[in-house]
């Protein structure tokens, strides 16, 4: 892959990752509840949901996702489905506080890293957009399993950083996790945030 082709996918790739949606949100969530630290196993599973839609495009199934109704149909109800049960009950969680030793210790990496990857596994926006986006900048006279595997580690990596910017940025405001009534503020606007998410992921269209 040549460079300025590459350098074009690393600008695009940051533009992506920093515009608003349910893997900034789920970082933020982490960063603002346990901190920076904490976060990475969100973010990576973030990450993993990210690389399994490249690999699905890298195969083909992009293509047959984005032009079968009933799978297209399927895939994003349940992306949906997913989005408003984690909001709703972001919404509805009961606000209390707790010392930071217990709340630490309700903290559950595996949980973290399996739910990322559900929420960005199930985002059919993210398939489709994949699918228009991956083509441009591959060269057919060149080895395609190669150029994906620097597009995945490019899309990969960028979206780590960004990532970690929200969950940093938003682990400077733990202190809210001090007054019942920013908790319960700050469990509203994460539930909302996420039922925003489903909303513009039921909207999503077949290219």
């Amino acid at each position: 892959m040549e460079f300025n082709v590459w350098l074009t996918m690393f600008l695009a790739a940051i533009a992506i990752s920093v515009s608003p949606g349910a893997g900034a949100v789920v970082s933020m969530n982490y960063g603002l509840k346990y901190g920076l630290k904490k976060s990475y196993p969100a973010i990576f599973g973030l990450q993993v949901g990210y690389l399994i839609q490249t690999f699905i495009v890298v195969i083909g199934l992009g293509a047959i996702i984005a032009k079968s109704v009933l799978i297209f149909t399927i895939i994003k109800w349940i992306g949906v489905a997913y989005l408003l049960y984690l909001g709703l009950g972001k919404i509805f969680e009961k606000a209390q506080l707790v010392d930071d030793e217990e709340h630490l210790n309700s903290y559950s990496a595996k949980k973290a890293f399996l739910n990322s990857s559900l929420i960005n596994l199930t985002n059919i926006k993210a398939t489709i957009f994949l699918v228009a986006f991956i083509p441009q900048f591959i060269n057919p006279n060149e080895s395609i399993f190669l150029q994906f595997i620097i597009i995945g580690a490019t899309l990969s990596v960028v979206d780590i950083f960004v990532m970690t910017g929200y969950s940093s940025m938003a682990s400077k405001l733990k202190f809210l996790l001090k007054d019942v009534k920013a908790i319960k503020i700050q469990n509203r606007i994460t539930g909302s945030l996420l039922i925003l998410a489903a909303i513009f992921m039921s909207n999503a269209k077949r290219v």
